[in-house]
């Protein structure tokens, strides 16, 4: 894809000097990801040593894990009291685009991502789209927020065609880095190289869920681009 560049690891590679991470599960025991202070803590340590600059935590909002806004919010400031570190640390959620999403839009309690806190970080199922999937990106829209898409390369119901479709809507995309090295497979590898060629990504995240999950993400080598969304 790059020619002629060495395969480095990710840590290697330079990009992760002053990334800001748009995607992780970092904030402690709300979801699947971190689940002690002392591991997010170790965690953001770590992300310091790489020369990342910004962190976004965006943990899980979907009917399985139910989180209100109040308790992510609580939780946040926990960890804000104990990081004593220079990085940006900002909360937002990472929304499945479901039936508790559908009630939480239409009340208008959401956890929005950017500076500007026009953006939703939303998902879907890996295997099918909700129904109505342009229907409700489109109801995101006339609220006001940009949909960003996390992970697109990962859905497998996803074509090139889909992928043209939801950027003509003006629809963002959220990069993971692990897909570039074929962390989960050679074809969400080859999705997320032809999405990157094409400029559709808006967003770089890690998606890290726990200690082991970053090491290995540094340790995964790859013919990185010279730059990163």
């Amino acid at each position: 894809m790059w020619p002629f560049r060495q395969k480095k690891t990710l840590a290697e590679s330079g990009l992760l000097h002053g990334l800001t991470d748009w995607h992780c599960h970092l904030l402690p025991g709300v979801d699947d990801g971190v689940q002690t202070l002392d591991e997010s803590l170790a965690l953001l340590a770590s992300y310091e040593q790489q020369g990342i600059q910004s962190v976004w935590l965006t943990p899980h909002i979907m009917e399985d894990i139910p989180n209100t806004t109040a308790r992510l919010k609580a939780r946040f400031e926990e960890l804000l009291a104990a990081y004593q570190g220079p990085l940006q640390l900002h909360l937002a959620a990472e929304h499945m685009l479901d039936g508790l999403f559908e009630e939480r839009l239409r009340e208008g309690d959401l956890l929005p991502i950017g500076d500007d806190s026009c953006s939703l970080l939303v998902e879907t199922s890996y295997f099918n789209p909700p129904y109505g999937l342009h229907a409700i990106l489109k109801r995101i829209q006339s609220k006001g927020y940009n949909p960003v898409l996390a992970h697109p390369e990962r859905y497998l119901y996803m074509d090139k065609k889909e992928y043209e479709q939801l950027h003509a809507m003006r629809v963002h995309f959220q990069l993971n880095l692990p897909s570039l090295a074929g962390g989960y497979g050679k074809e969400v590898q080859r999705k997320a190289e032809w999405l990157l060629k094409q400029g559709y990504y808006h967003y770089t995240g890690t998606d890290t869920h726990s200690a082991t999950a970053w090491q290995t993400t540094l340790a995964r080598r790859n013919f990185w681009p010279t730059t990163l969304p």
